[in-house]
């Protein structure tokens, strides 16, 4: 069968994140790609105007509606908004035995706009990350998760290993916002992999979180073992990064993600 991947997330008008540029990868990568929306926003590369969340019964209806026919080999969460929706996305996604959980722990958006409440944050860290195969935060969201100070590698490596003691089967803590190279740190619980790639330079690039959690989820959708699925959606991101453009906003956009599996 072909390689099927939900994402449960937000929805970006501008089309650089969300569950946009989740489909987008996904679609890149071969896999078939459904969607189960959280919130619905209205933000361009200058930022966010506004969000609204979607009723918490509806977000559980479209994730069983997907899953009860279509089926998902993996499934990525984005943008969450509030505990309930929280609450709902890890209750059908125990029920329906998701095992390839890609949660990327949306908190905070790129211009500042706060995405996830900070009882989502503790409804994630107590309902989701035991369910998680792998969570990827930025450093911020690492720290909002764990409570750790990360400002460095060594700190990043903390985390990670802070997120898997709170359950998660491993972390990716990413490196863009701290010094130096960019360096990803991954734990599994018993193995640290350090991936390092060089900073593309120019303004910061909207949806990169959402692009490489999205790959992650693709490739364990098709099959390739967790370490693998890290590595490859790494190397995918740093392809897209070498090809985005600017509208004139704070923030450059990818470009179409063709050919890149």
């Amino acid at each position: 069968m072909i390689p099927r991947a939900l994402t449960i997330a937000g929805s970006d008008s501008c089309g650089g994140a969300g569950l946009e540029a989740d489909l987008k990868v996904f679609a890149a990568l071969g896999v078939y790609g459904a969607c189960a929306v959280t919130a619905v926003t209205a933000q361009n590369s200058r930022g966010v105007v506004s969000a609204g969340e979607l009723p918490a019964s509806l977000v559980a209806q479209q994730i069983d509606a997907v899953l009860d026919d279509v089926g998902a080999d993996a499934v990525k969460t984005g943008m969450l908004s509030s505990p309930a929706i929280v609450a709902v996305v890890a209750d059908r996604l125990a029920a329906h035995g998701i095992r390839n959980l890609v949660v990327d722990p949306v908190i905070v958006a790129k211009d500042g706009t706060h995405l996830l409440t900070d009882d989502g944050v503790s409804a994630v860290r107590e309902k989701l990350l035991p369910l998680a195969a792998v969570v990827t935060p930025n450093a911020p969201e690492a720290e909002a998760l764990t409570g750790l100070t990360v400002a460095g590698r060594e700190d990043a490596a903390r985390a990670a290993r802070a997120l898997v003691d709170l359950g998660a089967g491993a972390a990716l803590v990413t490196g863009g916002h701290l010094p130096g190279p960019a360096v990803d740190i991954l734990w599994d619980g018993s193995e640290r992999v350090v991936l390092e790639h060089p900073r593309i330079p120019g303004p910061p690039v909207h949806g990169t979180g959402c692009v490489l959690s999205a790959a992650i989820a693709g490739y364990l959708a098709r099959g390739h073992t967790l370490t693998d699925a890290v590595a490859r959606a790494r190397e995918f991101l740093q392809r897209a990064l070498e090809e985005t453009f600017s509208t004139g906003g704070d923030f450059r956009l990818f470009a179409p993600f063709d050919g890149r599996a």
